[in-house]
């Protein structure tokens, strides 16, 4: 099932009905924009929505915090926030048998430890990974998915 939303401003209704699971990424980092791409072609149930950290839908959902903070993950669930490898591991879960096994593998891991590795790779991403211009544009197929 997917929930077409219009580009603007979300009003209090749209909010309560996108109680699904949104995924708040940096849409400048080219490793960002690889995640989202794995997560779009994982989600076959369409669980999650994506938007911008630098867009209106986190500015109206998340706090200020989050979305200075453009090195972070953020998970968004039911006014529950999960960033950074809390995030990675609960949107794992969701992706199916396969990646429920790595989620608890690395849900194993100390959360100190893992966050520590989550740090040095989000630091780094855009010298790794590029930077690009504009926040990623989604296809026409994926527009649904997308929140602005």
């Amino acid at each position: 099932m997917s929930v077409a939303v219009a580009f603007g401003p979300l009003d209090d209704a749209e909010i309560t009905q996108l109680h699904r699971r949104i995924i708040f990424f940096d849409g400048v980092c080219g490793f960002c924009n690889a995640s989202v791409d794995f997560v779009l072609s994982r989600d076959r149930a369409e669980r999650f929505r994506f938007a911008p950290l630098q867009g209106e839908t986190a500015r109206q959902i998340l706090a200020p915090k989050d979305t200075q903070n453009l090195h972070t993950l953020v998970l968004w669930v039911d006014d529950k926030t999960y960033r950074r490898t809390a995030a990675v591991v609960r949107i794992l879960w969701h992706l199916g048998w396969l990646w429920r096994i790595l989620a608890v593998l690395l849900w194993l891991i100390p959360w100190p430890l893992r966050d520590l590795g989550y740090l040095l790779v989000a630091r780094n991403r855009y010298r790794l990974f590029g930077r690009k211009d504009t926040c990623r544009m989604p296809t026409p197929a994926e527009r649904a998915r997308f929140l602005p």
